[in-house]
């Protein structure tokens, strides 16, 4: 652990101190790829709920 002595002085290491729980992964969560990624599929799937909803407007005015 990086940071021995601050752990050992208040029994708590600074990740669960800086985020409120404990690191399960090895990765960089700051990784801005991360972001992206997620960006990118959200704006995907708004994309398709948008299509979705065009498609289901036009049924409902055809079937009147």
């Amino acid at each position: 652990m990086i940071n021995n002595k601050v752990h050992s002085a208040t029994k708590v290491s600074l990740f669960i101190a800086n985020y409120g729980k404990e690191l399960r992964m090895g990765a960089d969560i700051r990784r801005k790829g991360k972001v992206k990624k997620t960006t990118e599929f959200a704006e995907r799937i708004k994309k398709i709920q948008d299509e979705t909803r065009t498609v289901l407007r036009k049924m409902q005015k055809e079937m009147k």
